[in-house]
């Protein structure tokens, strides 16, 4: 109970969230990443605003893919535990949308009424928006309320996958991956998924399936490719 008290304190989740922010910059700093396609940033940039898409628990190193031109916000859920990284990602110069999806993965619904509309707006302005397309605790399963949020603002979703290969796994809900520093890196774009803005019930579900096997696609890439990486240096 103590201890809860004190998680629940402001002045914890600020420090908590400080922390976390210079942990991951250390991350970064100490790791060299490779771009998958190396034109990764040229071919984003006729798109933009764009909807970033990752996989939850893959997502930590996320806000360093912010070039110093590019305005972007982070979708982070309402729970008081997500208070830290909403914490952490504004101090990394990204702004923050406060809400989440329903477990059909909607963001149209509930409370996530508001943070729909203002993601939308975001778009409109010229904000990028990063979300994690999972279903809430259900891993590796795309929702809907991303491709009804492309459908609304008419901008394209891009999945990314992002991995080191310095990594602890946590056996939690999405096998959350905690990268760590001096690790060779992979920021994989994948396959754009575009929701046209007369979408029916049959095309919105057919899109949430490409959205959830590019993401899949682009994910399982960055992997290989910073394991091959370190395969590669031991036998060489």
């Amino acid at each position: 109970m103590a201890f809860e008290r004190i998680r629940d304190a402001q002045w914890f989740r600020q420090g908590a969230g400080a922390l976390m922010a210079r942990y991951l910059t250390f991350v970064w700093k100490t790791s060299r990443f490779e771009l998958d396609p190396a034109d990764l940033y040229e071919r984003l940039a006729p798109e933009l605003p764009v909807i970033i898409t990752l996989w939850h628990g893959q997502h930590f190193l996320g806000p360093f893919m912010r070039r110093p031109e590019h305005r972007a916000k982070a979708l982070i859920s309402m729970h008081r535990d997500a208070e830290v990284n909403a914490i952490a990602v504004e101090r990394l110069g990204m702004g923050v949308i406060r809400g989440s999806g329903d477990h059909e993965g909607r963001f149209d619904r509930k409370g996530g009424v508001r943070a729909f509309i203002a993601m939308r707006e975001a778009l409109e302005q010229g904000w990028n928006m990063v979300v994690t397309a999972d279903v809430p605790k259900v891993a590796r399963v795309a929702g809907r309320g991303v491709v009804m949020l492309a459908r609304s603002s008419g901008r394209p979703i891009f999945p990314v996958g992002l991995a080191t290969s310095r990594r602890i796994v946590l056996r939690n809900w999405d096998r959350s991956a905690i990268n760590l520093p001096f690790s060779r890196g992979a920021i994989v774009l994948g396959d754009p998924v575009r929701v046209p803005a007369t979408a029916d019930d049959d095309t919105l579900e057919a899109c949430r399936r490409q959205l959830e096997a590019s993401l899949n696609a682009a994910t399982e890439r960055a992997y290989r490719i910073v394991d091959c990486a370190g395969e590669n240096a031991k036998g060489a």
